[in-house]
């Protein structure tokens, strides 16, 4: 990745942490980071393809401006954004998360790894091994 590329990555990664999470303590934040990391990695797309894809960061779509208006938030978010970049995934390959104070049907399908803060992760559901008869 070029320097370009990865100043790209770090400000999306960074409007995600301060859209999503910056209210939550860092392990959150961190969390939050950490999924936005694991779909980019998954899909092999950018942090930018996996941040705008559609219906996928609520932000993203329910907000009529990205500019960020709490500045000490923003320089929190980017602090955090390099320390999950440079530090390994503690969410269990988490790729799903939502708020404590609502229940998606989609996390019925999904394997609970943990709570962090305000939200609840979880990654894909295990597939159980069956036999073909």
């Amino acid at each position: 990745m070029d320097s370009i590329g990865f100043m790209e990555g770090l400000l999306w990664l960074t409007l995600n942490i301060y859209h999503e999470a910056r209210s939550e303590p860092e392990i959150g934040k961190l969390a939050v980071a950490h999924v936005t990391l694991n779909r980019a990695m998954e899909s092999q797309k950018s942090i930018e393809e996996v941040v705008n894809a559609p219906y996928q960061f609520s932000w993203t779509f329910q907000k009529n401006s990205f500019i960020p208006s709490e500045p000490h938030s923003l320089e929190d978010s980017m602090t955090v954004a390099l320390k999950a970049i440079t530090s390994k995934d503690f969410t269990q390959g988490s790729i799903f998360y939502h708020r404590t104070d609502v229940s998606p049907k989609w996390a019925e399908q999904q394997d609970f790894t943990a709570q962090y803060g305000s939200h609840k992760f979880y990654r894909r559901q295990a597939k159980a091994n069956t036999l073909p008869f």
